[in-house]
């Protein structure tokens, strides 16, 4: 099999850099380790995938784990998209400008991430549609003198709590494939379940080995894009021998390129909560709610800034969570998720073998940045939470704490992860960059990587829209540089 470009992951940042080549009428072949469920009125999604009220996080699951914690990621065409709690958020303006890459600037940006607004089909929920736990929710932050307001797509705002914007159509997640493949099925080559072990590069093209369902096939590339994401992306580098020759001798991998910070800069939001019992009156109110409609597990969200940040910009998350479906992890229980958004803690992503088939070695380090910032931040979210948690249009409905978050060991020993691995093959022009400004693996001819592993530092919101409008900046510059072709 022979194409112009080559695909590697149908997730977020995939479907986007497949999507626009192929609409471009460009040869394209996007590759899937996950099954293809074919467009969203086929008939052969699983339900769960469809339903936005709440995460199927361990369906299709790659099964990555480390220590205490497993790193759900979804394989399936669309990716993470596919699962995710469909929160729609941007981040905020400067944080681009601050990874000083050319091209990637809050102003670059801006246009993109409007197209993706569109393709993504982003909407606010409206007050009608808050469910009864969520609206005492914003009933408690109006009190509080929060600003209200429904802006996490807006790259210029700044604190607030309100109603979330959404990639939800009706009731059902618009996820990545159907935003960008579904228009261009008939003009694409989608492979599903297919592994890519390794690709051999030079000046003319790439080779890429992929098992298909256990068989290996070869395809020939003039490009090809990696969109394995932050886990992924680093480790089909280093089976093909590129990266940290410490990191390559260990997995028993000759290294073919230096590249030293293939897996290194790997970032999350590391993420604790504070909680309460559902009280009966409230229980009886979700279960009500639940029988006649739409009710999300998530709606509402906050941004706020601790007094620890630097730049007097938003570093925290603040939202409740909450279910009524008894089969769900939070039933008879509410969370107020609290989240770092700009983390000072690093860690890395590395192969243990050059077999594609085992999982990589993950290690996030959170909480272990040297001045303790990221557990003081955390520390203060917790306090917003149980702001929140207190007031009497919430309390009354609610139980006993459940977590005693009062000592620094609850926060150490609670510590998760946000969904939001990134950083891992950062862009930039130090000795640790491995994309340039237009996300080519330096020292590598023809290979790109258009996922969120290629942020300097991770955005302060959510990565699913930001990793699609790395796909499309990446579709950008592929059909610039390759014009005439």
């Amino acid at each position: 099999m022979k194409a112009e470009f080559v695909v590697v992951g149908g997730g977020s940042g995939g479907c986007a850099v497949a999507g626009r080549l192929a609409e471009a009428g460009r040869d394209v072949v996007l590759l899937e380790a996950g099954p293809d469920y074919g467009p969203v009125d086929s008939g052969r999604w699983p339900a769960e995938f469809l339903d936005a009220r709440a995460m199927p996080v361990t369906s299709h699951d790659w099964g990555y784990t480390a220590d205490r914690w497993r790193f759900e990621r979804a394989r399936i065409i669309g990716g993470c998209s596919s699962h995710n709690g469909a929160i729609a958020a941007v981040g905020q303006r400067q944080e681009y400008d601050d990874w000083k890459v050319p091209g990637w600037s809050g102003n670059d940006v801006a246009p993109v991430f409007q197209r993706v607004l569109q393709r993504m089909r982003v909407r606010a929920y409206e007050r009608t549609e808050a469910g009864p736990f969520h609206e005492r929710c914003l009933q408690a932050a109006e009190s509080l003198g929060w600003t209200i307001a429904s802006d996490l797509c807006d790259l210029d705002a700044g604190d607030s709590f309100g109603l979330e914007t959404v990639n939800v159509v009706g009731a059902t997640r618009w996820n990545a494939a159907f935003a960008y493949l579904d228009p261009v099925r008939d003009r694409l080559r989608i492979v599903d379940e297919a592994i890519v072990a390794t690709f051999d590069w030079g000046e003319h093209g790439v080779k890429v080995t992929v098992l298909r369902r256990g068989e290996p096939v070869t395809i020939e590339a003039g490009t090809l894009v990696l969109a394995a994401g932050a886990y992924g992306s680093p480790a089909l580098l280093e089976r093909s021998g590129i990266g940290n020759p410490a990191a390559l001798v260990d997995a028993g991998v000759t290294c073919r390129k230096n590249l030293m910070g293939v897996g290194a800069n790997l970032q999350d939001h590391p993420m604790v909560h504070a909680d309460r019992a559902v009280g009966p009156q409230l229980q009886q109110w979700l279960d009500a709610a639940a029988a006649t409609g739409f009710l999300p597990e998530e709606q509402t969200l906050g941004k706020f800034t601790s007094d620890l940040s630097a730049d007097g910009r938003y570093d925290l998350h603040v939202f409740p969570v909450c279910a009524s479906d008894q089969t769900s992890a939070l039933h008879g229980k509410v969370h107020v998720e609290v989240a770092v958004l700009n983390p000072a803690s690093r860690g890395s992503v590395h192969i243990a073998s050059g077999d594609p088939e085992q999982q990589p070695k993950i290690s996030h380090k959170y909480l272990s940045d040297r001045a303790g910032r990221d557990l003081q931040v955390l520390r203060r979210g917790v306090k917003v939470a149980e702001q929140l948690l207190s007031h009497p249009h919430l309390a009354s409905v609610l139980g006993d704490r459940i977590t005693d978050m009062h000592y620094d060991a609850a926060y150490y020993e609670t510590v998760s992860h946000y969904y939001h691995p990134a950083g891992s093959c950062a862009m930039g022009d130090t000795f640790l960059s491995v994309v340039d400004e237009r996300a080519r693996v330096r020292g590598v001819p023809n290979v790109r990587i258009a996922d969120a592993s290629i942020m300097p530092f991770i955005t302060r919101a959510n990565t699913n829209l930001p990793t699609v409008m790395i796909g499309e900046r990446v579709a950008d510059f592929l059909l610039e540089d390759t014009a005439g072709r």
